[in-house]
């Protein structure tokens, strides 16, 4: 089974810096090396560098982007096509394609981010997925631990980590470890599924 692993993070501002964009090619490169599928906003910044690492190591990604067409989703919404291997066209605006993109992932990665990132911690947090924080990258991923602590609210596994490699590789085990879990619960005593 390939998981699927968002990578949410800034479209543009301050957090796309050198530093940033070699952390956020990294993660695309794990996440390809570990044969899980990468899903972004299908957007510009953060999660475009990490489908374009993900792309040089050999990976597969889909958009989720917030046009309803090709011709919108470049002429309206102004976002790139490149690194991207399916794109799903949602027609719902960015907060619409937020809430599908990140219920359509396993697990999610916030690196950097602003409002729209902070949009796809929260669904993805009352989902209890897996959530990485890309520690020493800026914006929200840095505030997110004192979010979680002001929320009282934790029923998710949510992993702090400096270095992309280890952060893709501890939220694998987590899902692998969710899937069996799931896996014995829906198989019938005697009968284990496929």
């Amino acid at each position: 089974m390939s998981f699927k692993i968002c990578v949410s993070g800034a479209a543009e501002g301050d957090c796309i810096n050198p530093e940033n964009i070699k952390k956020a090619e990294k993660l695309g490169e794990a996440i390809a090396k570990k044969g899980a599928v990468l899903v972004s906003g299908a957007t510009t910044g953060l999660p475009y560098y990490a489908a374009k690492g993900l792309k040089k190591a050999g990976g597969m990604s889909i958009g989720f982007s917030p046009a309803y067409s090709r011709v919108d989703h470049i002429k309206r919404y102004r976002l790139p096509t490149k690194y991207i291997d399916l794109t799903v066209y949602t027609g719902f605006g960015y907060s619409g394609r937020n809430l599908i993109l990140t219920r359509s992932a396993d697990a999610i990665i916030i690196i950097c981010g602003r409002i729209g990132t902070l949009n796809e911690f929260t669904v993805a947090f009352e989902d209890k997925k897996p959530i990485g924080i890309l520690e020493e990258s800026g914006g929200m991923a840095d505030e997110i631990e004192q979010i979680t602590k002001i929320a009282h609210k934790h029923q998710c596994k949510v992993f702090y980590e400096e270095d992309p490699e280890k952060l893709v590789a501890g939220l694998i085990e987590d899902l692998k470890e969710k899937f069996k879990e799931d896996k014995e619960k829906l198989s019938p005593v005697g009968h284990p599924p496929d």
